[in-house]
């Protein structure tokens, strides 16, 4: 019996699998977003304080001085008698006026598919999926040729009024309404007389606030990430937001177009700054917001 069971155990051991295999494919993995992912942020974030010829020159991943990120940070804001600051200030406008817009949108909108019935219901609710699921790019057309219908190209409305187009957010505000929302409670409130639109504010509204704050917060990066709605209907720099004007910024660094850059102060490490003070806003909202976030991607996970 004993040379039974440890013949037995000498073939379990034989043929148990190999646990290093995994273990190489994991590493390789942890490897390649390390090249691709992380070294790449680091070094955005060393680029500015170094010159532009340290940046070619020296170790990538080294730090140079405080001292020319201060230039660097003089050098950008002094571009264009400090344009910069008109694209960022632009930026938060365009996209905390669209936010506005979109919230008092799509949280109704959202509501009524959700808990009323009317003609057209799930036709529109159709809409919104199809919609939803549309490549951005695929809509830009249509909304320059009625946008240049009305007159609004170049203006403010020619952003914020597409920004404010946000069928995610109204899909978003369905799944939770339609999911978390006791309908006791609703029946309970009617039966005392509540009118649908206290119902909504007063009862719905306040216990929505979770997936509120993901539609503001999933709005307001994509309104600020934006590049290529503003850049067809805005003609003038004054207007752009601050992805557009990198765009610019990056056509007068000498790196990229030694014709155009000529005599300007914008290297590299200015544009590497431009790019960090870009993505602050969007990283500080996220670090400031993420128990919203959570609670918000909770709802509407488990049905009442």
């Amino acid at each position: 019996m004993t040379q039974t069971t440890l013949f037995l155990t000498a073939v379990r051991r034989r043929v148990r699998p190999s646990r290093t295999l995994p273990f190489l494919v994991v590493g390789l993995l942890l490897a390649l977003l390390l090249v691709f992912f992380v070294l790449p942020v680091i070094w955005l974030l060393l680029a500015p304080s170094k010159t532009a010829g340290e940046v070619v020159r020296d170790n990538p991943l080294s730090f140079g001085t405080f001292h020319q990120i201060a230039t660097a940070w003089q050098h950008l804001f002094a571009f264009q008698d400090g344009a910069m600051t008109r694209w960022l200030r632009n930026s938060a406008v365009y996209s905390g006026g669209s936010l506005i817009l979109t919230l008092a949108v799509s949280v109704p909108a959202g509501y009524a598919l959700a808990l009323t019935k009317f003609r057209g219901r799930k036709t529109l609710l159709v809409i919104t999926l199809v919609t939803m699921i549309m490549p951005q790019a695929t809509l830009v057309l249509p909304i320059f040729l009625e946008l240049n219908r009305f007159h609004l190209i170049g203006t403010i409305w020619s952003v914020i009024l597409p920004f404010s187009f946000y069928p995610f957010g109204v899909y978003l505000v369905y799944i939770y309404f339609g999911s978390s929302l006791p309908r006791d409670l609703l029946s309970a409130a009617r039966i005392d007389g509540c009118t649908e639109w206290q119902l909504f504010s007063r009862i719905a509204l306040p216990l929505a606030k979770p997936v509120v704050g993901l539609v503001a917060f999933f709005s307001f990066v994509g309104n600020w990430n934006n590049f290529f709605l503003p850049y067809l209907v805005l003609p003038n720099s004054e207007q752009f937001p601050v992805q557009v004007g990198l765009n610019q910024l990056l056509t007068s660094t000498p790196s990229f177009n030694p014709v155009a850059g000529a005599g300007l102060n914008v290297t590299i490490p200015e544009l590497a700054l431009a790019i960090l003070i870009a993505i602050l806003p969007v990283l500080v909202l996220f670090v400031f917001s993420q128990r919203t976030l959570v609670s918000g991607m909770l709802a509407g996970s488990s049905k009442e």
